[in-house]
C-alpha cells in the first residue's frame, strides 16, 4: 500500500510543477504584449508631439503672415499723410498708424512665444525619439529572454509530460481514475498529507481512530472533509518522497 500512495505523492508533484510551468509558459505571451504595448504607447506620444509641433508651425506661419498684411496696411496708411487736405484727415491717418503699430507689436510678441514654443516642441520630440530608440532596444532584448524562457519551459513541460506518463503507466487504472477525478474536483490537489492528525489541504481534523489507521498506512485512506485522498505526512518513507520531488521542482523550475 505504501507504494501505491508513494507513486501517488510522486504523480501529485509532477502534476504540480506541470502546472507551475505551465503557468509560467502562459504568462509570457502577456509579458510580450505588454512590452509592445509599452513601444505602441512612446510612438503614439511621438506622434502627439509631433502634430502638436505641426500645429505650432502653421500657427506661426499665419501670425507672420497678419504681421505682413499689417505693415502692408500701414504703409498705405503713411501714404495717405501727403494726400490729406485737413487736420482732421491727418489726425486719423496717424491714429490710424498707431492702431497698426500696435497691433503689430502685439502679433510679434505672439510670434516671439511660438517661436520659442516650436524649439521647446522640436527638442521634446527629439528627447521622445531617442527614448522610443532606447526601448526598442530593450524591449528587444527583454523580448528575446522571454522566448528563450518560453523555449526552456515548452522543453520542461515535455519533460514532465512524459514522466507523468511513466508515473500513471505503474498506478492501477481505477486508482488513476480516482486520483485524476479528485485533481480535477478540488483545485489540482488530489492527495495530502495528515500531520498532527490534521489534513494540510482542508486543515480539518481526522477522527483519531481514523489517524490510527492512517499511520499503520495498511489501506488507502480518504480525507472525511475534502475526501482528498491522504496519508501521514510523518512517515519518513513518504516524506523523503516529497524531499525528492521538491528537489526536482526546485531543479526544472
Amino acid at each position: 500500500m505504501r507504494e501505491k500512495m508513494r507513486l501517488l505523492i510522486a504523480l501529485q508533484d509532477c502534476d504540480n510543477r506541470i502546472r507551475e510551468a505551465g503557468k509560467k509558459r502562459d504568462q509570457c505571451p502577456a509579458k510580450m504584449a505588454l512590452l509592445d504595448e509599452e513601444v505602441r504607447k512612446a510612438e503614439l506620444s511621438i506622434n502627439e508631439s509631433r502634430e502638436k509641433l505641426e500645429s505650432l508651425k502653421k500657427e506661426r506661419r499665419q501670425v507672420e503672415r497678419d504681421i505682413e498684411d499689417l505693415e502692408v496696411k500701414k504703409k498705405k496708411s503713411q501714404a495717405k499723410l501727403s494726400s490729406v487736405a485737413t487736420n482732421k484727415e491727418y489726425r486719423a491717418a496717424l491714429k490710424e498708424i498707431e492702431e497698426l503699430d500696435r497691433a503689430k507689436g502685439l502679433l510679434e510678441d505672439k510670434a516671439l512665444e511660438l517661436m520659442e514654443e516650436v524649439e521647446r516642441s522640436e527638442g521634446q520630440v527629439k528627447t521622445l525619439i531617442k527614448e522610443l530608440e532606447i526601448l526598442k532596444k530593450k524591449t528587444e532584448k527583454e523580448k528575446k529572454a522571454i522566448e528563450a524562457e518560453m523555449k526552456e519551459l515548452d522543453a520542461v513541460l515535455s519533460s514532465l509530460s512524459r514522466e507523468r506518463e511513466d508515473l500513471s503507466s505503474q498506478i492501477d487504472q481505477e486508482l488513476l481514475s480516482r486520483y485524476n477525478m479528485l485533481k480535477e474536483r478540488r483545485g489540482g490537489l488530489a492527495v495530502s498529507p495528515v500531520i498532527s492528525g490534521v489534513c494540510q489541504t482542508c486543515h480539518m481534523g481526522i477522527p483519531p481512530q481514523k489517524f490510527n489507521e492512517l499511520i499503520r498506512g495498511e489501506s488507502l485512506m480518504s480525507c472525511p472533509n475534502c475526501q482528498r485522498i491522504i496519508y501521514w505526512g510523518e512517515d519518513e518513507r513518504l516524506k523523503a518522497v516529497g524531499e525528492v520531488s521538491e528537489e526536482k521542482s526546485d531543479a526544472s523550475l
